[in-house]
């Protein structure tokens, strides 16, 4: 046991640290801050993570450099994050793969996507779109259903490749709705549509930027959209909660991390810029233009969102017999 002049000292310590935090956190950001994107220049993930960075700049008044961290779907990046100083200023454009799928699928992953991070919030919810071939009887889930019940075995789903987000997606489709449909995995969705627009695959869930392109020249047919709320690029798109499978929701997301032991201060004046840039005009133009939805939320609600869905995952995972690694 420690003696009473070795519990002053510790207590004495606790009382320093705290007041260095505050300290810190009171003069938060006073230099620029790193936003580690974990994926390559120029993709979608980039451009939306460059447009996050020029809106929440303004409001911090420092800048906030991207810093591209590719590898691994996105575990390079996410584990840079992870062991970085937890003082603010190396921030992770976390995603669906770095905190949802990748924790899901991956065993070896040298980061606890939960335990290692501190949620700041989210910033964008990216729907999927039921996508299928204009041969489909079917002009809505309701009738896609139907039909698939009464043809066990016999339609085909498409996807970008075992383990990717429209493999798992199908695989939740294929649970909720009660249907026997067909996995065919492509090297990339790009390399799937060919054989959707032809016809030699059924359906596929697609990013909603895709499906808009593919849909308005009269290639595929669109039925539903993945998020709980209808998508503003396609209003008048239903859900496939409003289209009978209550609760459904397997949209790609995006979020701000910060490493685990981060000053509660520094989370909420990062949380709160989050919150600021979802009624900035500018940047609600951008994304629309991207077919991306704005999203926010508190951090102790994006820790809970996060958690459930690996937890999602997880079970998709298994009824999917994708490998684990």
């Amino acid at each position: 046991m420690l003696g009473k002049p070795w519990k002053l000292a510790y207590a004495v310590a606790i009382v320093i640290a705290a007041g260095c935090a505050t300290a810190i956190a009171q003069d938060y950001p006073s230099r620029p801050m790193r936003l580690v994107v974990p994926f390559v220049a120029g993709g979608s993930s980039d451009v939306l993570a460059r447009s996050v960075a020029k809106a929440m700049s303004e409001g911090l008044g420092q800048p906030m450099i991207v810093d591209n961290r590719p590898g691994a779907g996105g575990s390079v990046g996410a584990e840079v994050v992870a062991h970085a100083l937890p003082d603010g200023y190396t921030i992770l454009f976390g995603t669906i793969g770095t905190h949802g799928i990748g924790p899901a699928l991956y065993k070896d992953l040298n980061y606890d996507a939960v335990k290692d991070f501190a949620p700041v919030g989210l910033l964008h919810k990216l729907p999927n779109v039921l996508i299928v071939n204009p041969s489909i009887p079917a002009t809505n889930l309701r009738e896609l259903i139907d039909y698939a019940r009464s043809r066990p075995g016999q339609l085909t789903f498409a996807s970008a490749g075992y383990g990717s987000v429209s493999h798992l997606a199908g695989e939740l489709f294929k649970a909720a709705a009660n249907i026997d449909i067909v996995h065919v995995p492509y090297k990339g969705g790009g390399a799937a549509v060919p054989d959707l627009v032809s016809g030699r695959v059924s359906m596929m869930l697609e990013t909603i930027p895709n499906a808009l392109a593919m849909a308005h020249n009269g290639m595929v047919r669109m039925l539903a959209v993945t998020t709980p709320t209808r998508s503003a690029a396609a209003p008048e798109l239903p859900t496939f909660a409003e289209s009978g499978l209550p609760g459904f929701d397997v949209s790609s997301w995006t979020g701000l991390f910060l490493p685990a032991g981060t000053p509660p201060a520094i989370i909420e004046r990062l949380n709160a810029e989050t919150v600021r840039i979802t009624h900035d005009p500018v940047y609600l133009e951008q994304l629309k233009t991207m077919g991306t939805d704005a999203a926010s939320s508190t951090p102790e609600a994006f820790g809970a969102f996060v958690r459930k869905e690996i937890a999602n995952w997880t079970e998709a995972v298994r009824r999917s017999g994708a490998r684990v690694e």
